[in-house]
């Protein structure tokens, strides 16, 4: 196969990773329409090339890193932008930087003291990153549509903001259990 073609996946994931700074830019600067636009792209542009990589076995060692850096970037992007103009409590955008960097640092030190942790995506943290997603689109369409609708935003904030925690905490618990798991046992 053209190693040009094999490539095409992970273009995809830069793409969506060039999207990040774009799309806090466009927030900072109240063109909220392009802001949708350009996390919409993102999300099409995710799904495109998870489809292309399985699809089409056009995996590789640089995507399986890439494509789930591009996510937090992309997110990171999102909930810092958002609370900078106001619409995404503080609060929300800590806990979920304070999780991604718990699992970061988590995952430094397993391989530091070489425990046996493997991380993998778990149900949970697919349901947090997808509640996460889902509320980056709602604020960035009430932005949109110029919509005030504070109950709604605030439900939204407190679901994002327990799905976030619930997985924060299922990962420590897989870290524990790897750092206290005797010798010899597999997690």
């Amino acid at each position: 196969m053209n190693r040009y073609l094999h490539q095409l996946p992970n273009c995809l994931t830069g793409l969506r990773l060039a999207a990040a700074p774009l799309l806090a830019f466009l927030v900072g600067e109240g063109r909220f329409g392009e802001a949708f636009a350009v996390f919409a792209f993102a999300g099409a542009s995710d799904a495109a090339d998870g489809f292309l990589a399985k699809r089409f076995d056009l995996k590789t060692k640089f995507g399986r890193f890439l494509d789930p850096a591009a996510d937090k970037v992309l997110m990171l992007a999102s909930f810092v932008a958002l609370t900078a103009v106001g619409i995404v409590p503080l609060w929300l955008t800590a806990l979920v930087v304070a999780r991604d960097l718990g699992i970061v640092f988590g995952a430094f030190l397993a391989w530091a003291f070489d425990l046996p942790l493997r991380l993998a995506p778990s149900p949970l943290g697919k349901i947090s990153t997808a509640f996460q997603i889902g509320y980056i689109a709602l604020m960035l369409l009430f932005l949109l549509l110029a919509l005030d609708v504070p109950q709604l935003a605030t439900a939204a904030a407190v679901s994002v903001g327990a799905v976030t925690i619930a997985s924060g905490l299922s990962y420590a618990a897989l870290w524990l259990r790897a750092a206290f798991r005797t010798p010899g046992r597999t997690a």
